[in-house]
């Protein structure tokens, strides 16, 4: 494999690491790896949802995620999945990742190229896809006095998608071949539907037939009293108003519990295996597992996590992708972008506080309202799916062909 002047540079650079790297202690799954390398919140997201799709036809799939080192964990992380921060950039933590996890192959979304990590993975033969090449992904302030860089890494990719025609036409200035881009749009998160079970879903719709119902999903402690009082005032507007509240910590649900029913709200537990009444005001769902019927019931929800505190919101496609309209607080920096596209096209609705949450379920209660949001909701998380489509056919391609090989 040729390299450029700029890339041996780095490379020679890329030997003197300040320490040696930390072990893994999580063990490879058998079976295939996917890698993918996300590099912002809304991508890794995205990704998580193509690893989703992808394992419906490979069940012994895992997936890989890799972040930049100051980005927290996703969201979602469940079953197969694993994540660990990008290694640094030296030869030997790059060696030491690569020789432990041993991917079958690698997406890398956006940019931000680490030259010693893509480098080493085309060294062993590890097919790489570039996914949402934007155009100002490659050029880095730090790499001025190595010209020619970004060039070099992108010739180690074997497929690119490009977010516009922009972004393809700076790939082709970095020496793309024209006909191996793809301008397909960006790789965006879309609303994966969550399961439930049918029968436990149509009993409770039967049993709540003409109530209205709206679902606070993933609060914190301290947003209780905001939401609680919200719903108090809401339920003027319609007396019989059911709000089904799943805190974000199941652990925090018994002193839920005790300051609901101090509050005087007549409140039906789910883990103690209670059914809401015609008399019940709050259902605390506060299991995990059923939010698949929770957003199914609830044609309102609030993500919570997005009043007070740090938590930085909750993914709002999972309502989304189940036809229910979709309010928020101002507190969503985890997921700015997918919020932004919500309510860009009406989608979604920002709430600040205990009166602008009740103004707002006042409105929804009318179920024209909360229909109209919820289809434009709808619209927003199905977009996209064409751009999944193409690289989901790519990979199974790639995979198969190495597995027959």
């Amino acid at each position: 494999m040729a390299r450029s002047l700029s890339l041996k540079a780095y490379l020679a650079l890329a030997t003197r690491a300040p320490q040696r790297p930390d072990p893994i202690t999580t063990a490879r799954p058998a079976g295939e790896v996917i890698w993918a390398h996300a590099t912002g919140p809304d991508k890794a997201a995205a990704v998580i949802q193509l690893y989703h799709r992808l394992k419906l036809q490979r069940p012994d799939l895992t997936l890989l995620l890799t972040t930049p080192e100051d980005m927290p964990a996703p969201d979602h992380l469940r079953g197969a999945m694993i994540w660990q921060a990008v290694p640094a950039d030296y030869l030997d933590h790059v060696q030491q990742f690569l020789s432990h996890w041993q991917p079958d192959i690698c997406l890398w979304t956006g940019g931000q190229l680490r030259p010693a990590l893509i480098t080493q993975a085309a060294e062993e033969d590890i097919p790489m896809i570039l996914l949402d090449a934007e155009e100002s992904g490659f050029e880095e302030a730090r790499w001025r006095w190595l010209p020619d860089m970004s060039r070099a890494l992108l010739g180690l990719f074997s497929a690119y998608f490009a977010t516009n025609a922009n972004a393809a036409q700076r790939l082709r200035r970095f020496g793309v071949p024209e006909d191996e881009i793809e301008v397909t749009g960006p790789l965006q998160q879309g609303g994966t539907a969550l399961q439930c079970n049918e029968a436990e879903r149509e009993e409770m719709a039967q049993d709540l037939a003409g109530r209205p119902v709206w679902l606070a999903a993933m609060v914190q402690m301290g947003e209780l009293a905001i939401i609680a009082n919200a719903h108090r005032r809401a339920s003027r507007y319609a007396p019989r108003f059911l709000l089904i509240l799943v805190p974000d910590n199941e652990e925090d649900g018994p002193e839920m519990l005790r300051q609901l029913r101090a509050d005087g709200w007549r409140v039906a537990v789910w883990s103690d295996g209670e059914m809401p009444t015609e008399t019940t005001q709050i259902l605390l769902a506060d299991t995990r597992g059923e939010m698949g019927l929770w957003y199914r019931l609830a044609p309102i929800t609030f993500m919570a996590s997005s009043l007070i505190g740090q938590a930085g919101g909750r993914d709002p496609y999972e309502p989304a992708a189940l036809g229910s309209a979709v309010l928020y607080g101002p507190n969503i920096s985890r997921y700015l972008g997918a919020y932004s596209r919500f309510a860009a096209q009406g989608a979604a609705r920002i709430v600040r506080d205990a009166d602008t949450l009740a103004a707002a379920l006042g409105r929804l209660i009318a179920p024209d309202q909360a229909a109209s949001m919820a289809t434009a909701a709808w619209s927003v998380a199905t977009e996209g799916a064409e751009v999944t489509d193409q690289v989901l056919d790519l990979v199974q391609d790639t995979l198969d062909l190495m597995e027959a090989g």
